[in-house]
């Protein structure tokens, strides 16, 4: 898995990560949800990863996963920013995850 973040997603998270104590982490949110098939994405900032994370090379930002819930993301996705609604979107190539990517910092 692999993620490009946008110059202005780049503008966002960069003060957040800036002292290296905490790393993001693209997580499959399934609590309220029913069934893992029915989560939701979400960034969130992660002191220390848990066994079941991977790291994966993101450009600029590496960034760590569960590699049980890859299979609902394609290879290569994209992060951007809208600083007009003050929200992250998750795209790829082929489809629109979210417009409204939650960020817990």
């Amino acid at each position: 898995m692999h993620i490009t973040f946008s110059p202005s997603a780049v503008n966002k998270l960069t003060p957040y990560l800036a002292d290296s104590s905490k790393q993001l982490k693209l997580l499959h949110d399934t609590e309220d949800c029913g069934c893992v098939v029915s989560g939701v994405p979400v960034l969130t900032l992660i002191h220390e990863p848990s066994v079941d994370d991977q790291l994966a090379n993101g450009d600029p930002f590496s960034f760590f996963y569960e590699p049980r819930h890859e299979v609902f993301y394609e290879p290569q996705l994209r992060i951007d920013y809208n600083s007009v609604n003050n929200c992250f979107s998750l795209k790829s190539n082929n489809q629109i995850y979210t417009t409204h990517l939650k960020f817990i910092p």
